[in-house]
Protein backbone atom coordinates (compact mmCIF):
# COMPACT_ATOMS: atom_id res chain seq x y z
CA UNK A 1 0.00 0.00 0.00
CA UNK A 2 1.14 3.48 -0.91
CA UNK A 3 -0.19 6.47 0.21
CA UNK A 4 -0.09 8.31 -3.35
CA UNK A 5 -2.19 5.40 -4.36
CA UNK A 6 -4.96 6.19 -0.71
CA UNK A 7 -4.67 9.90 -1.77
CA UNK A 8 -5.31 9.03 -5.66
CA UNK A 9 -8.94 6.86 -4.83
CA UNK A 10 -9.46 9.54 -2.04
CA UNK A 11 -9.39 12.49 -4.50
CA UNK A 12 -11.44 10.28 -6.70
CA UNK A 13 -14.32 9.82 -4.05
CA UNK A 14 -14.65 13.67 -3.39
CA UNK A 15 -14.68 14.29 -7.28
CA UNK A 16 -17.39 12.11 -7.37
CA UNK A 17 -18.83 13.76 -3.63
CA UNK A 18 -18.70 17.09 -5.47
CA UNK A 19 -20.05 16.68 -8.26
CA UNK A 20 -23.50 16.51 -6.88
CA UNK A 21 -24.06 19.88 -5.63
CA UNK A 22 -25.68 19.04 -2.34
CA UNK A 23 -22.92 19.13 -0.36
CA UNK A 24 -23.79 23.12 0.27
CA UNK A 25 -26.86 22.97 1.41
CA UNK A 26 -25.88 20.04 3.67
CA UNK A 27 -23.26 21.72 5.33
CA UNK A 28 -25.32 24.78 5.72
CA UNK A 29 -27.89 22.95 7.34
CA UNK A 30 -25.46 21.30 9.34
CA UNK A 31 -24.32 24.99 10.72
CA UNK A 32 -28.14 26.09 10.59
CA UNK A 33 -28.73 22.99 13.45
CA UNK A 34 -25.93 23.85 15.54
CA UNK A 35 -26.71 27.19 15.61
CA UNK A 36 -29.66 26.71 16.87
CA UNK A 37 -29.32 24.08 19.10
CA UNK A 38 -26.04 26.41 21.03
CA UNK A 39 -28.06 29.43 20.86
CA UNK A 40 -31.50 27.69 22.78
CA UNK A 41 -28.95 25.89 25.43
CA UNK A 42 -27.34 29.31 26.68
CA UNK A 43 -30.12 30.62 26.82
CA UNK A 44 -31.69 27.41 29.19
CA UNK A 45 -28.32 28.20 31.16
CA UNK A 46 -29.58 31.76 32.14
CA UNK A 47 -29.20 32.17 35.68
CA UNK A 48 -27.40 28.61 36.23
CA UNK A 49 -24.95 28.60 39.05
CA UNK A 50 -21.09 27.89 38.52
CA UNK A 51 -19.31 28.66 34.47
CA UNK A 52 -21.88 28.06 31.84
CA UNK A 53 -18.76 26.69 29.50
CA UNK A 54 -18.71 23.72 31.07
CA UNK A 55 -22.67 22.58 30.22
CA UNK A 56 -22.80 24.32 27.13
CA UNK A 57 -20.06 22.28 26.08
CA UNK A 58 -20.65 19.32 27.45
CA UNK A 59 -24.33 19.04 26.06
CA UNK A 60 -23.19 20.64 22.69
CA UNK A 61 -20.78 17.51 22.13
CA UNK A 62 -23.22 15.06 23.24
CA UNK A 63 -25.43 16.32 21.05
CA UNK A 64 -22.80 16.90 18.05
CA UNK A 65 -21.87 12.80 18.82
CA UNK A 66 -25.75 11.87 18.54
CA UNK A 67 -25.99 13.89 14.72
CA UNK A 68 -22.41 12.12 13.49
CA UNK A 69 -23.52 9.02 14.57
CA UNK A 70 -26.77 9.49 12.27
CA UNK A 71 -24.72 10.89 9.52
CA UNK A 72 -21.86 8.75 9.70
CA UNK A 73 -23.13 5.27 8.08
CA UNK A 74 -24.45 7.75 5.07
CA UNK A 75 -20.64 8.69 3.88
CA UNK A 76 -19.60 5.40 2.65
CA UNK A 77 -22.15 2.95 3.22
CA UNK A 78 -22.78 2.68 -0.74
CA UNK A 79 -18.75 3.64 -1.50
CA UNK A 80 -18.05 -0.25 -2.50
CA UNK A 81 -21.94 -1.69 -3.75
CA UNK A 82 -22.87 1.72 -4.94
CA UNK A 83 -20.07 1.67 -7.52
CA UNK A 84 -20.60 -1.76 -8.19
CA UNK A 85 -23.65 -1.36 -9.21
CA UNK A 86 -23.04 1.24 -11.27
CA UNK A 87 -20.12 -0.62 -13.16
CA UNK A 88 -17.51 1.96 -12.26
CA UNK A 89 -15.63 -0.04 -9.21
CA UNK A 90 -14.15 -2.45 -12.18
CA UNK A 91 -12.50 0.23 -13.67
CA UNK A 92 -10.73 1.07 -10.80
CA UNK A 93 -10.20 -2.23 -10.11
CA UNK A 94 -8.23 -3.15 -13.31
CA UNK A 95 -5.85 -0.26 -12.49
CA UNK A 96 -2.14 -0.63 -10.72
CA UNK A 97 -4.04 0.26 -7.24
CA UNK A 98 -4.65 -2.48 -4.68
CA UNK A 99 -7.58 -3.48 -3.00
CA UNK A 100 -6.32 -2.58 0.47
CA UNK A 101 -5.27 1.39 -1.44
CA UNK A 102 -9.01 1.38 -2.38
CA UNK A 103 -10.32 0.54 1.09
CA UNK A 104 -8.20 2.52 3.22
CA UNK A 105 -8.91 5.78 0.59
CA UNK A 106 -12.81 5.40 0.34
CA UNK A 107 -13.12 5.22 4.04
CA UNK A 108 -10.68 8.40 4.13
CA UNK A 109 -13.02 9.77 1.90
CA UNK A 110 -16.30 9.65 3.63
CA UNK A 111 -14.13 10.14 6.97
CA UNK A 112 -12.96 13.29 6.02
CA UNK A 113 -16.21 14.42 5.24
CA UNK A 114 -17.42 13.63 8.94
CA UNK A 115 -14.58 15.59 10.25
CA UNK A 116 -15.13 18.43 7.62
CA UNK A 117 -18.71 18.23 9.86
CA UNK A 118 -17.02 18.13 13.19
CA UNK A 119 -14.82 21.11 12.17
CA UNK A 120 -17.74 22.75 11.30
CA UNK A 121 -18.46 22.69 15.56
CA UNK A 122 -15.74 24.89 16.08
CA UNK A 123 -16.97 27.93 16.20
CA UNK A 124 -19.98 26.94 18.66
CA UNK A 125 -16.97 24.89 20.76
CA UNK A 126 -15.00 28.28 21.05
CA UNK A 127 -18.53 29.96 21.90
CA UNK A 128 -18.67 27.68 24.97
CA UNK A 129 -15.06 28.08 25.84
CA UNK A 130 -15.88 32.16 25.88
CA UNK A 131 -18.05 31.48 28.12
CA UNK A 132 -15.83 30.15 30.66
CA UNK A 133 -14.77 27.01 32.97
CA UNK A 134 -13.21 24.79 30.20
CA UNK A 135 -9.33 23.65 29.70
CA UNK A 136 -7.60 23.18 26.64
CA UNK A 137 -7.08 19.58 27.34
CA UNK A 138 -10.70 18.29 27.69
CA UNK A 139 -11.76 19.63 24.60
CA UNK A 140 -8.98 18.71 22.81
CA UNK A 141 -9.95 14.90 24.00
CA UNK A 142 -13.25 14.90 23.29
CA UNK A 143 -12.69 16.29 20.06
CA UNK A 144 -10.43 13.39 19.29
CA UNK A 145 -12.51 11.27 20.74
CA UNK A 146 -15.58 12.30 18.54
CA UNK A 147 -13.63 12.39 15.57
CA UNK A 148 -12.41 8.57 16.14
CA UNK A 149 -15.99 7.02 16.58
CA UNK A 150 -16.72 8.92 13.39
CA UNK A 151 -13.78 6.75 11.54
CA UNK A 152 -15.16 4.01 13.28
CA UNK A 153 -18.68 4.39 12.46
CA UNK A 154 -17.68 5.09 8.45
CA UNK A 155 -15.25 1.80 8.62
CA UNK A 156 -17.92 -0.44 9.83
CA UNK A 157 -20.27 1.33 6.84
CA UNK A 158 -17.87 0.61 4.38
CA UNK A 159 -17.42 -3.12 4.86
CA UNK A 160 -20.98 -3.46 5.13
CA UNK A 161 -21.36 -1.89 1.69
CA UNK A 162 -18.39 -4.38 0.81
CA UNK A 163 -19.96 -7.50 1.86
CA UNK A 164 -23.31 -6.93 0.60
CA UNK A 165 -24.96 -6.78 -2.95
CA UNK A 166 -27.49 -4.19 -2.72
CA UNK A 167 -26.27 -0.49 -1.56
CA UNK A 168 -29.94 -0.19 0.18
CA UNK A 169 -29.70 -3.27 2.71
CA UNK A 170 -26.23 -2.42 3.68
CA UNK A 171 -27.64 1.14 4.21
CA UNK A 172 -30.20 0.31 6.48
CA UNK A 173 -27.33 -2.83 8.21
CA UNK A 174 -25.19 0.67 8.70
CA UNK A 175 -27.63 2.66 10.66
CA UNK A 176 -28.50 -0.85 12.48
CA UNK A 177 -25.10 -0.91 14.09
CA UNK A 178 -25.42 2.34 15.42
CA UNK A 179 -28.29 1.50 16.99
CA UNK A 180 -27.22 -1.90 18.06
CA UNK A 181 -23.51 0.28 19.43
CA UNK A 182 -25.64 3.29 21.02
CA UNK A 183 -29.00 1.92 22.46
CA UNK A 184 -28.61 -2.00 21.76
CA UNK A 185 -25.15 -2.09 24.28
CA UNK A 186 -28.14 -0.15 26.76
CA UNK A 187 -30.42 -2.53 26.60
CA UNK A 188 -28.44 -5.09 26.79
CA UNK A 189 -26.62 -4.03 30.22
CA UNK A 190 -29.90 -3.38 31.61
CA UNK A 191 -31.72 -6.97 30.51
CA UNK A 192 -28.44 -8.41 31.69
CA UNK A 193 -27.74 -6.51 35.02
CA UNK A 194 -31.71 -7.55 36.47
CA UNK A 195 -31.43 -11.27 35.15
CA UNK A 196 -28.13 -11.80 37.65
CA UNK A 197 -30.20 -9.47 40.31
CA UNK A 198 -28.24 -8.18 43.08
CA UNK A 199 -27.22 -5.01 44.51
CA UNK A 200 -23.72 -5.53 42.45
CA UNK A 201 -25.10 -6.41 39.64
CA UNK A 202 -23.75 -3.83 37.65
CA UNK A 203 -20.65 -4.69 38.55
CA UNK A 204 -21.18 -7.81 36.73
CA UNK A 205 -21.86 -6.49 33.26
CA UNK A 206 -20.87 -3.37 32.84
CA UNK A 207 -18.39 -4.58 30.02
CA UNK A 208 -21.56 -4.50 28.16
CA UNK A 209 -22.10 -1.03 27.79
CA UNK A 210 -18.45 0.25 27.30
CA UNK A 211 -18.17 -0.02 23.46
CA UNK A 212 -21.41 2.54 23.43
CA UNK A 213 -20.31 5.48 22.09
CA UNK A 214 -21.44 7.92 24.44
CA UNK A 215 -20.19 5.76 26.95
CA UNK A 216 -16.33 5.93 25.55
CA UNK A 217 -17.34 9.99 25.33
CA UNK A 218 -18.17 10.57 28.62
CA UNK A 219 -15.60 8.37 30.24
CA UNK A 220 -12.49 9.73 28.10
CA UNK A 221 -13.50 13.15 28.92
CA UNK A 222 -10.62 14.80 31.38
CA UNK A 223 -11.41 16.04 34.82
CA UNK A 224 -12.10 19.42 35.64
CA UNK A 225 -10.53 21.48 38.34
CA UNK A 226 -12.26 20.58 41.23
CA UNK A 227 -14.92 22.63 42.90
CA UNK A 228 -15.18 22.91 46.98
CA UNK A 229 -18.81 23.45 49.01
CA UNK A 230 -19.01 24.84 51.99
CA UNK A 231 -17.23 22.99 54.61
CA UNK A 232 -14.36 22.75 52.14
CA UNK A 233 -15.13 19.27 50.63
CA UNK A 234 -13.84 18.50 46.98
CA UNK A 235 -16.91 18.18 45.51
CA UNK A 236 -17.56 17.21 41.27
CA UNK A 237 -18.31 20.59 38.71
CA UNK A 238 -21.61 21.25 39.16
CA UNK A 239 -23.46 21.03 35.67
CA UNK A 240 -21.20 18.82 34.23
CA UNK A 241 -23.01 16.45 31.56
CA UNK A 242 -19.88 14.76 30.14
CA UNK A 243 -18.19 14.53 33.69
CA UNK A 244 -21.81 13.06 35.41
CA UNK A 245 -21.88 10.56 33.19
CA UNK A 246 -18.12 9.43 33.29
CA UNK A 247 -18.90 9.16 37.30
CA UNK A 248 -21.89 7.04 36.35
CA UNK A 249 -20.02 4.82 34.01
CA UNK A 250 -17.01 4.42 36.28
CA UNK A 251 -19.60 3.91 39.38
CA UNK A 252 -21.09 0.49 37.63
CA UNK A 253 -17.65 -1.20 38.22
CA UNK A 254 -17.96 -0.68 41.93
CA UNK A 255 -21.06 0.74 43.31
CA UNK A 256 -19.73 1.42 46.52
CA UNK A 257 -17.25 3.91 45.28
CA UNK A 258 -19.01 7.28 44.78
CA UNK A 259 -21.02 8.02 47.47
CA UNK A 260 -21.86 11.50 47.81
CA UNK A 261 -23.56 10.82 51.25
CA UNK A 262 -20.10 9.50 52.71
CA UNK A 263 -18.86 11.49 55.83
CA UNK A 264 -15.30 10.07 55.32
CA UNK A 265 -13.17 9.15 52.63
CA UNK A 266 -13.87 6.00 50.95
CA UNK A 267 -11.03 3.69 50.77
CA UNK A 268 -11.80 0.96 47.96
CA UNK A 269 -10.27 1.22 45.19
CA UNK A 270 -10.52 3.12 41.87
CA UNK A 271 -12.53 0.93 39.57
CA UNK A 272 -10.52 2.30 36.69
CA UNK A 273 -11.77 4.17 33.30
CA UNK A 274 -14.10 2.38 31.31
CA UNK A 275 -12.97 4.23 28.09
CA UNK A 276 -9.93 2.13 27.05
CA UNK A 277 -12.03 -1.11 26.81
CA UNK A 278 -14.89 0.12 24.82
CA UNK A 279 -12.74 2.40 22.50
CA UNK A 280 -10.24 -0.42 21.78
CA UNK A 281 -13.27 -2.53 20.91
CA UNK A 282 -14.38 0.02 18.74
CA UNK A 283 -11.18 0.88 16.83
CA UNK A 284 -10.73 -2.87 16.56
CA UNK A 285 -14.09 -3.66 14.91
CA UNK A 286 -13.11 -0.93 12.55
CA UNK A 287 -9.98 -2.17 11.31
CA UNK A 288 -11.65 -5.45 11.60
CA UNK A 289 -14.15 -3.70 8.68
CA UNK A 290 -11.32 -2.36 6.37
CA UNK A 291 -9.84 -5.86 6.62
CA UNK A 292 -12.89 -7.34 5.14
CA UNK A 293 -13.49 -4.21 2.94
CA UNK A 294 -9.84 -4.82 1.37
CA UNK A 295 -10.47 -8.72 0.85
CA UNK A 296 -14.18 -8.20 -1.04
CA UNK A 297 -12.13 -6.18 -3.33
CA UNK A 298 -9.64 -8.32 -4.16
CA UNK A 299 -9.05 -9.70 -8.08
CA UNK A 300 -9.67 -11.81 -9.33
CA UNK A 301 -12.93 -12.53 -7.53
CA UNK A 302 -13.43 -16.17 -6.70
CA UNK A 303 -17.07 -15.72 -6.29
CA UNK A 304 -19.58 -12.77 -7.17
CA UNK A 305 -23.25 -12.23 -5.64
CA UNK A 306 -25.93 -13.17 -7.44
CA UNK A 307 -27.22 -10.63 -9.96
CA UNK A 308 -24.14 -8.70 -9.44
CA UNK A 309 -21.97 -7.99 -12.53
CA UNK A 310 -17.97 -7.42 -12.57
CA UNK A 311 -18.67 -4.16 -15.43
Amino acid sequence: MSLYGVMLVVRQEFRVRLRTGRWRWLLGSWVAVLLLFTALLDLSLTGATGPRGVPLFGGLMLFVLALVLIISPALTAQSVNGDRERGTLATLQVTRLTATEIAVGKLLAGWGVGLVALALALPFVGWSIVEGGMTVLRTFVVLLVVALLIGVVCAISLGLSALLARSITSALLSYLAVFALTVGTAVTFGLSAGVIGGDRATAKVWWMLAPNPFVVLADATPKLPPAFDIQGHEIPQPGDPLGELGRSVRQLRDPDYYDEYADEPQHHPNPGPVWPYGLTFDLLVGAGAVWLTARQLRTPAARLPRGIRVA
